[in-house]
């Protein structure tokens, strides 16, 4: 056995096979892989692994679409067959929102050019004649669609690696992961020591166990999952081809063909927990007992759909293991906290994802970042936050709901509340319908209803009205929101200065109280953040940047030591603030200060701290709807005193709360990106109109990189489209993120954020394109379906800025 390598995967499934497979095509030889029993012990061996290309992320969608691909090709080079089936999916819509989301994905499909289109009811009767169409909407067909063997699946990927030198130890349990002063580690097996760069965890259902090894609390938990195989049917034993598997969502349980027979799986509501204190050590190839009980409900719809089914005995059942994060996405990347530590678990789709997600794994660790933006499947993108109850309630409701359609804008109540802050009573007694950010749970609109809750869709629903009355207040008159959940840093020390200059591509403010924005660059050159840091004193800097990003940014920061004397401290729960705005903001804010906020005292872009109503803040001049406003950022404790004075300072000038909601339209209206939606590390900043912020004359962070991307032409350019009044209002819908845009049957790009921008009646978007200009006419593939667009040549409202500096 080695004792040095470059990296161990910890897991013998299909995952950590994968992940060690392209460790090796990325050139890495001297990699190990250590098994504690047999390779696809766990969960791997009895998954019904099931392949499909199609997701309602387009990154997502990406890699199934290579995984799908993958199947074969490593067949061919490694002589390990995989098993591959591909007869085709079908898929059905029995309601209109899922008809809306299956046509979306086709649009999407066919911009990435997958193969994913809509076919009529005779040629699926012709595909699958054992289905019953009845009540079906809308079928589409998905040719690659199918499933694998998981056993040669993962002995494939294994025989791969190995070919390349990689190195796989089974029935080698790891019994500690030390990290070294270096950044190294050494992991101890009953074998023998290995010393290493990089420890990945692909431990599976162990997944929580390696990861306390090295001291983390992973927020996954495992679940019991049933499917069953019927016997033999004559219908198919009689036919000369395999039958492509059915995608009933709506129904809630998958069917395939397996043998002569068929294969029906759910997902049923009356689900069970299983290891809620760990995982037993000595659990391996073992099944759990037949419940076939608790999925009759979903069995009775798949024998509505497939007779078939009914008619057929029942020849096996597998109840098994799965381990599910809380949002049923994988925990995927290196630990922000630890050096070089990886995590990859918590994976449900693992043959659909298994080689993409080996892919961006081996990307990540050789090269430091991923070539998609995956923020979707961050680990970072759960804290502590995310405790036992939390991960339990969330996984519950993820399971029992697995085949609910992912609305735009959707929050789900499981597990909820974790955290609020001081002013969340006050703010649900005044109808804020709330949201769930980084933990925190925050005002996405406010209703007049006491307890009201939203409806969910595709379309424009029950609080597209209130949002409107909400943005027409701040623009009128002013408006009151609450940006708690901001990230908030400060940085203070003799080389403060220095060292935010080495982080940042753009100058620091030389002088007190002045503000800049700046992007944080990856390692392939584009964009992983934008922040607005302000000078508060000769050594103090604070810096505002994406709350839910928080914990995925830590990896910069400490990629550029912090000198000796300077810290740099996360305030983030110990500040909450509000953006006041509006044209009467300022008459509203001078009630409560005798700091004076004329802009000739206090211009745009400028900082300084003020007495408010007796309160202790620091007011920024900025503001995210683009209009007049002041950012106003105090102690935790200080929160509901300051609104209160707030509200009553406002209350005759007509001034009130305004949601997260609002503040989307608003910000689109005045044509500003967010990270997370149009700014991400996928992108480079003069694709993104961010390239002035970024000062050469300096060295920062990536800098390399960035000079690379900045040397090449533009791939795509950050646009905002207005969709056609006549459109948006047949379908009652606006652009929400993700749809493809357009032009003579070409694809252009893909929509980012979209909205209706209530103060300058217009539906909006701000999207990705390509071979464009403004004043061109695309369509913009709402609901699936062409709307006529065209690329604004500016912001429709104050696109000169004089509300903003006003």
């Amino acid at each position: 056995m080695k004792t040095h390598a470059q990296a161990v995967v910890i897991g013998g499934g299909v995952i950590g096979c994968s992940i060690l497979y392209h460790l090796t095509k990325l050139g890495w030889r001297d990699v190990v892989l250590l098994e504690r029993h047999e390779l696809t012990s766990g969960s791997t061996w009895h998954a019904a692994a099931n392949i499909h290309g199609l997701h309602d992320s387009t990154n997502i969608s990406r890699i199934q679409h290579y995984t799908m691909g993958l199947y074969n090709r490593l067949e061919a080079e490694t002589g390990q067959s995989c098993g591959v089936f591909q007869p085709g999916s079908l898929y059905l819509a029995q309601t209109e929102a899922r008809e809306h989301q299956l046509r979306l994905q086709a649009a999407k499909a066919r911009l990435y050019g997958m193969n994913f289109h809509e076919v009529t009811r005779d040629e699926a009767e012709r595909l699958h004649p054992l289905v019953d169409f009845t009540g079906i909407r809308c079928i589409m067909w998905e040719p690659e669609g199918g499933n694998v063997d998981p056993s040669g699946v993962t002995s494939a990927y294994a025989a791969g690696a190995r070919q390349n030198g990689a190195e796989i130890i089974r029935f080698c349990p790891v019994t500690a992961t030390d990290p070294q002063p270096d950044g190294t580690w050494i992991v101890r097996t009953p074998k023998g020591d290995i010393a290493t760069r990089w420890v990945v965890n692909a431990a599976g259902l162990w997944g929580r166990e390696v990861a306390a090894m090295a001291g983390l609390t992973l927020p996954l938990q495992p679940t019991e999952h049933q499917y069953f195989v019927t016997e033999t049917i004559a219908e198919i034993a009689g036919l000369d081809r395999r039958l492509p598997s059915v995608a009933d969502r709506d129904g809630e349980y998958y069917l395939r063909q397996e043998g002569k027979g068929l294969l029906v799986g759910a997902y049923e509501r009356d689900m069970r927990f299983w290891a809620e204190e760990g995982t037993p050590p000595g659990f391996g190839h073992e099944l759990f007992a037949d419940d076939l009980d608790r999925i009759e409900p979903n069995m009775m719809r798949a024998i509505d759909r497939v007779p078939a089914v009914g008619a057929a005995g029942i020849k096996r059942v597998i109840n098994g293991p799965m381990i599910w994060s809380p949002d049923s996405n994988v925990l995927f990347g290196p630990v922000p906290e630890l050096s070089n530590y990886f995590c990859c678990n918590g994976i449900i789709p693992g043959f659909s994802q298994s080689g993409g997600m080996g892919l961006l794994a081996a990307d990540w660790i050789v090269t430091g970042e991923t070539r998609y933006d995956m923020f979707a499947w961050d680990v970072a993108r759960f804290g502590d936050w995310a405790d036992a109850r939390f991960t339990k309630a969330r996984v519950g409701d993820q399971y029992a709901n697995r085949f609910k359609i992912h609305f735009p804008g959707e929050e789900r109540a499981a597990g909820r509340p974790v955290r609020m802050r001081p002013a969340y009573t006050l703010q649900k007694g005044m109808g804020a319908v709330m949201g769930l950010n980084a933990g925190w749970e925050h005002p996405l609109w406010y209703a007049t209803a006491p307890e009201a809750s939203e409806t969910e869709g595709f379309t424009r629903q029950n609080w597209w009205a209130p949002v409107g009355a909400e943005c027409k207040m701040l623009r009128d008159r002013a408006g009151i929101i609450d940006i708690s959940n901001f990230a908030k840093y400060r940085c203070a020390g003799r080389d403060a200065e220095a060292w935010l200059n080495a982080v940042f591509a753009n100058t620091m403010p030389r002088d007190v109280g002045r503000s800049c924005l700046t992007p944080l660059i990856g390692k392939r050159g584009g964009v992983a953040g934008d922040f607005t840091v302000t000078r508060t004193g000769r050594d103090e800097f604070w810096i505002i940047g994406s709350g839910m990003a928080e914990r995925y940014h830590q990896r910069f920061f400490k990629a550029v030591p912090l000198p000796e004397g300077t810290t740099f401290d996360s305030h983030t729960d110990a500040l909450c603030g509000f953006n006041v705005a509006g044209p009467r903001s300022r008459a509203l804010l001078q009630r409560l200060t005798d700091a004076s906020l004329e802009t000739a005292d206090f211009p745009f872009m400028r900082s300084r701290r003020i007495d408010l109503a007796g309160i202790d803040v620091l007011a920024l001049r900025v503001s995210f709807t683009g209009d007049l406003g002041w950012e106003l950022h105090c102690a935790a404790a200080d929160q509901v005193a300051l609104l209160e004075a707030l509200l009553e300072a406002g209350a005759d000038l007509g001034a009130g709360m305004v949601g997260s909601r609002a503040l989307m339209s608003l910000r689109i209206e005045k044509g500003y990106g967010s990270w997370g939606r149009e700014y991400s590390p996928e992108y480079w900043p003069q694709e993104l109109g961010l390239e002035r912020l970024c000062k050469m004359d300096k060295e920062f962070l990536n800098k390399g990189a960035l000079a690379d991307t900045l040397a090449r032409p533009a791939r795509e350019r950050l646009m905002l489209l207005a969709l056609d009044d006549g459109d948006t209002a047949a379908s009652n819908a606006d652009a929400s993120g993700g749809e493809p845009i357009f032009r003579d049957g070409r694809g252009l790009g893909k929509v980012t954020s979209g909205t209706y921008g209530h103060t300058v009646g217009m539906s909006l978007a701000l999207a990705h394109i390509s071979g464009a200009e403004p004043g061109d006419d695309v369509e913009v593939m709402v609901l699936g379906r062409p709307h006529r667009a065209t690329i604004l040549h500016a912001p429709p409202f104050d696109p000169t800025g004089a509300r903003l500096r006003a």
